[in-house]
């Protein structure tokens, strides 16, 4: 039997969060040499305890290394995860511009659909983009 798409759906809500901070963290340490808690509340619009929380949970997961009062690390698996959503959103928004998605609508939907779409269709928007 074939999975459910509403299945689908909902596993691939609950990885979301931890790609989209995986992401951020990974941006931070690029562009900022650094990555701390209130950074991420700002990014994502929380509050402090509430990215506080995210953090915990992801560094239980083994995604990063959030020591109490120092900058937040990736392990070597949140760094890999962050690669990959990266190029995932990439893509995404390549396929999105090729459209002729303006970029402020397709930097906005590339957010909600990289967490969704499957490895099949990201191999055929590759494959669009590259016979492009």
């Amino acid at each position: 039997m074939s999975t459910s798409p509403f299945k689908r759906t909902r596993d691939d809500h609950a990885s979301e969060t931890a790609e989209d901070y995986v992401e951020a963290v990974a941006e931070f340490l690029e562009s900022a040499g650094e990555c701390r808690v209130s950074m991420l509340a700002e990014k994502f619009a929380v509050s402090h305890v509430t990215a506080s929380r995210i953090v915990r949970r992801l560094d239980r997961e083994g995604l990063l290394h959030a020591p109490p009062r120092k900058p937040i690390q990736l392990s070597p698996e949140g760094l890999a995860l962050a690669k990959r959503s990266r190029a995932r959103h990439e893509l995404v928004f390549s396929f999105l511009r090729a459209l002729g998605v303006s970029k402020r609508t397709a930097e906005i939907d590339a957010e909600g659909i990289e967490h969704h779409v499957s490895e099949e269709t990201l191999r055929k928007m590759k494959k669009f983009m590259s016979d492009s």
